[in-house]
């Protein structure tokens, strides 16, 4: 996981930049916590974005706790494509587009920052 910080802003955001999270995730071998141990696994790459703001920045850092903890992503069947054996998400939400409302994932939506906090609590991480 890395980031990077954009002067444009959000919208609902616009007194902030944007942080962008990135995500790498390589392929592999499962392991025991995983559903298939010993069989390949597809990794992936995914973009989120945060407003540089106080509350964001606050975010990013939990969703970094969150990260090294294995908790962000899962192996298991993709929802959008039904692959099994690929690296998905794992019930922690991400904004994966700078607009277009809670529908595409998107802004605005001002309740993001409460409700992925509150996601990443119920994993521990507070």
């Amino acid at each position: 996981m890395s980031w990077t910080n954009q002067p444009s802003s959000l919208p609902g955001y616009e007194s902030y930049g944007t942080i962008t999270v990135h995500y790498f995730i390589p392929s592999g071998i499962q392991k025991e916590e995983h559903p298939n141990p010993g069989q390949r696994y597809d990794g992936t790459s995914r973009i989120a974005y945060l407003p540089d703001s106080p509350e964001g920045r606050r975010v990013r850092e939990l969703l970094r706790q969150a990260f090294a903890q294995r908790l962000i992503f899962t192996v298991g069947q993709s929802s959008t494509s039904g692959r099994n054996n690929v690296v998905t998400w794992n019930d922690i939400h991400h904004k994966t587009s700078t607009n277009g409302g809670p529908t595409c994932y998107g802004y605005p939506d001002p309740d993001y920052l409460k409700r992925v906090q509150y996601e990443l609590k119920l994993k521990g991480v507070e």
